[in-house]
């Protein structure tokens, strides 16, 4: 069982940043980040495998970049330009040979 740790959100005026943090209790191939808001689906914003490859959501694409530092477990979302459709529960997901895990989540807000 992977447990995930995750920190970084808050309240934030359009255009400002955010850097979102995940640590995994142990070493993982794919981590990434899903975010939810309210009424909608969850979605995928973006996910890296161990070795650097990366995949973004077009609706995020130049604004947001997500990193991880494997000797640390810990995957990061830096969130540039933020709109207030940015808005959303940010949840970290790990993807392992036979599981996916789910950090409990952490609320972004952009608003004036």
């Amino acid at each position: 069982q992977v447990q995930l740790v995750e920190s970084g959100g808050g309240l934030v005026q359009p255009g400002g940043s955010l850097r979102l943090s995940c640590t995994a209790s142990g070493s993982i191939n794919v981590m990434g980040w899903y975010r939810q808001a309210p009424g909608k689906e969850r979605e995928l914003v973006a996910s890296i495998t161990y070795v650097g490859g990366i995949n973004t959501a077009d609706s995020v694409k130049g604004r947001f970049t997500i990193s991880r530092d494997n000797a640390k477990n810990t995957v990061y979302l830096q969130m540039n330009s933020l709109k207030p459709e940015d808005t959303a529960v940010y949840y970290c997901t790990a993807v392992g040979t036979y599981s996916r895990y789910w950090g409990q989540g952490t609320q972004v807000t952009v608003s004036a």
